[in-house]
C-alpha cells in the first residue's frame, strides 16, 4: 500500500470552487451530455472481472511492449510507464499499486480556431471521455491478462497526479503555462492513467530543451487574460522530474476566468513551442496557425477558504 506524501496536494475541491464565485457559469448542452455519459455509461465500466489465469510474460520489456502497443491500437498519441511515488497521490488517499500507465490524446486544433469559445470547451470534453473509453479498455485488456489494475479517469475523482506521472513517464515537460508541453504535440492533449502492479519497464523523464525555450517565451503570460501566470519560476513549490524550480500559476485568478468563459484554454492555444507542427491539420481543414482571442474582463480573483494546494498570488 502506497500512502500520501505529507507533502501532497490535495484533490481539486470543484464544489467550493465554483460556490466561491457563486456557482457554475457555464451551460453548454453539449459538454453536460458528454458529462452526463462519463457518469452513467464509463463510471459503471472502471470496475471488471480478472481472468483467474494469469499470462506469462517472457520478460517486462515484452509485457511492457504489448501494454503500449495496445493503448495505441486503442487510440491513445503517447503512452508511458512510471513508478508511483507517495508524492504522486493526492493528500489523504492511498492505492495499491506501484505503477502507472500513463496515456495521453490530443486535441483538435481546428476547435481552437478561436478562444475561449463553445468549440474549445466541448472539444476538451469530447477529448476527455476519448480518453476514457480507451483507459477502460486497457484496463479491461490488462484484467483478461490475470492482473488487477484501477482505472484513473482523465476527469474525476482520482487518486493520482497525472501530470507529475506523465513527466516521469517521458511526455516532455513543464510549461510556463503549469501543463505538459510535449515534443510533438505541444501542450494541447489531455491526460489518463491506469494503474497497476504488473512487472513492466518504466520509462524515463526527458529534458528535450522545452523549459529552456519557456524561461525565454513569455506567449502564455502575455495573452492570459486573468493575469494569473508567472514571470518567474516558484522555488516554494518544489522541483519537478529534471531538477528545474516548476512554474505555478495563480489559481485564485484562473479559476474564475476557467469557469466563466468556456473553459477558458488560451495559454494552451497560444503556446509557441514547435507551433508549426502540432498546429497543423493533417486532415484537410483549413485552420490558423494562431487562435484568435476573445478575451473579456476577468472576474475578481477567488481564493476559497478550503484546502487547497499551493499557489502565488500574482500582482495582487
Amino acid at each position: 500500500m502506497i500512502v500520501s506524501s505529507e507533502f501532497s496536494p490535495p484533490a481539486f475541491m470543484w464544489n467550493e470552487w465554483y460556490q466561491s464565485i457563486g456557482g457554475r457559469k457555464i451551460d453548454i448542452s453539449e459538454v453536460n451530455d458528454i458529462l452526463t455519459a462519463i457518469k452513467e455509461e464509463q463510471s459503471p465500466k472502471f470496475k471488471g472481472p480478472v481472468n483467474p489465469i494469469k499470462t506469462e510474460f517472457k520478460s517486462p520489456e515484452e509485457a511492457s511492449k504489448i501494454i503500449k502497443t495496445k493503448a495505441i491500437l486503442l487510440g491513445a498519441d503517447e503512452v508511458g510507464i512510471a513508478e508511483i511515488e507517495d508524492s504522486d497521490i493526492y493528500k489523504g488517499r492511498q492505492i495499491s499499486e506501484k505503477l502507472a500507465i500513463v496515456v495521453g490524446q490530443k486535441m483538435l486544433w481546428r476547435k481552437f480556431q478561436v478562444v475561449p469559445s463553445h468549440d474549445s470547451a466541448v472539444e476538451c470534453l469530447r477529448v476527455y471521455y476519448s480518453l476514457g473509453e480507451i483507459v477502460i479498455q486497457l484496463a479491461q485488456f490488462i484484467r483478461d491478462l490475470g492482473c488487477e489494475c484501477t482505472v484513473e479517469h482523465p476527469i474525476g475523482d482520482s487518486n493520482v497526479l497525472h501530470i507529475p506521472l506523465a513527466l516521469k513517464a517521458g511526455f516532455g515537460e513543464l510549461g510556463r503555462h503549469g501543463s505538459i508541453i510535449h515534443p510533438k504535440m505541444g501542450p494541447l492533449f489531455r491526460l489518463g492513467s491506469v494503474i497497476t502492479s504488473m512487472d513492466l519497464v518504466c520509462d524515463s523523464p526527458i529534458d528535450a530543451g522545452i523549459a529552456k525555450f519557456c524561461d525565454n517565451c513569455k506567449a502564455c503570460r502575455l495573452y492570459c487574460p486573468a493575469d494569473a501566470i508567472p514571470d518567474n519560476r516558484s522555488p516554494e513549490a518544489g522541483k519537478d522530474h529534471i531538477g528545474k524550480d516548476r512554474y505555478v500559476i495563480d489559481t485564485g485568478k484562473c479559476f474564475p476566468y476557467f469557469a466563466t468563459h468556456n473553459y477558458c484554454s488560451a495559454c494552451l492555444a497560444v503556446c509557441v513551442y514547435q507551433h508549426r507542427e502540432w498546429a497543423k491539420d493533417y486532415e484537410g481543414f483549413t485552420t490558423k496557425l494562431f487562435p484568435d482571442l476573445d478575451f473579456k474582463n476577468p472576474p475578481e480573483p477567488s481564493d476559497p477558504d478550503t484546502l487547497k494546494h499551493w499557489y502565488p498570488k500574482i500582482k495582487r
